[in-house]
C-alpha cells in the first residue's frame, strides 16, 4: 500500500507504521494518507489529498490517548482490518468570486469586527429571513455540529446539515434541514468573509452578492473515525489542558 505521512513529530509514528512493512511513497499517489496530529491535521489533509483514504492518529506530544488508541494499537487494528471507514458529507460554500469546501463547517462571518453584517437567507428558495443583524451563520456538517455548530447554539445533531445564527439581534431559529437542502444568503450591509474548516483561504463578499451553501454529494473517508473521536481520550485532553492552566495562574 502507499502510503503519505503527515503531520509534526513523526519519527515516532514513521517507526511504528514500517514495522508493518508500511513505507512512504515518495513521487507516486498515495492510496492511504496518515495524519499524525489534530482535528487540523486530518482537515488539511483532505484539502490536499481530496477522495483519498485517510488514517487519523493523534500526536501523543500534544493529545493524550486512553491506553485503547495508542498510535501503536490503532495503527494494529488498521493492518488487522478492525476499524471502520466513515464517510463523512463535504459541503461547499459558491459565491461571485469562487468556491470553498469543508467537512466540518462553513462560516460566513463579518469582515469587521466592530460592524455586524446585515443579510437575508433563503432556504431551497423560500425566503426564511428578510433581514438578520449579527456576525453570521454557520452551515455545518454532522461531524462539524460538535464544533463551532455546537458553541453558537449548544446543540448538536445525527443526520442532515445544520444552520445557526451567530449572534443575531432577531429572533431567528437555529435549524436542522435536510441534507440535501440549499441555502442562500445575500449580503444587505457591510464585508463578509466566507471561511470552510482550517483553510486559510477566504473568500470576500460585498453588499448586494449572493453565497450558496449546501452538500457537495462527494465525501471524504476516514478509517478509525471513532477510534480517533473517542471521548475517554478527549477527557484525558481536556484533564491535561485545565491542569495546565492552573498551573500558570
Amino acid at each position: 500500500m502507499k502510503i503519505k505521512l503527515l503531520g509534526k513529530n513523526l519519527c515516532h509514528v514513521r517507526n511504528i507504521l514500517e514495522n508493518y512493512g508500511l513505507t512512504e511513497c515518495q513521487n507516486e499517489t498515495p492510496e492511504l494518507v496518515v495524519t499524525y496530529g489534530g482535528d487540523g491535521a486530518l482537515l488539511g489533509a483532505e484539502r490536499d489529498f481530496p477522495g483519498i483514504l485517510k488514517l487519523p492518529l493523534r500526536d501523543k506530544e500534544t493529545a493524550p490517548t486512553c491506553s485503547l488508541h495508542e498510535t501503536k494499537c490503532v495503527i494494529a487494528a488498521f493492518v488487522n482490518g478492525q476499524l471502520k471507514t466513515s464517510h463523512l458529507p463535504k459541503l461547499v460554500a459558491s459565491c461571485s468570486s469562487g468556491s470553498v469546501t469543508g467537512i466540518n463547517d462553513l462560516v460566513l462571518h463579518t469582515a469587521d469586527y466592530t460592524t455586524a453584517l446585515r443579510y437575508r437567507v433563503w432556504i431551497d428558495g423560500e425566503l426564511y429571513a428578510n433581514e438578520v443583524v449579527g456576525d453570521g451563520i454557520c452551515f455545518a456538517g454532522v461531524h462539524g455540529s460538535t464544533a463551532y455548530y455546537r458553541s453558537i447554539t449548544k446543540g448538536t445533531f445525527r443526520t442532515g446539515v445544520g444552520l445557526a445564527f451567530s449572534n443575531s439581534t432577531e429572533a431567528v431559529d437555529h435549524l436542522v434541514l435536510p441534507e440535501t437542502a440549499s441555502v442562500t444568503v445575500e449580503i444587505l450591509r457591510s464585508t463578509g468573509l466566507i471561511m470552510a474548516d482550517n483553510d486559510p483561504v477566504k473568500l470576500t463578499v460585498n453588499v448586494g452578492e449572493k453565497i450558496s451553501f449546501h452538500q457537495t454529494g462527494e465525501f471524504a473517508s476516514i478509517c478509525g473515525l471513532d477510534e480517533f473521536m473517542c471521548q475517554e481520550c478527549r477527557h484525558l485532553r481536556h484533564h491535561r489542558l485545565t491542569s495546565f492552566r492552573g498551573e500558570k495562574k
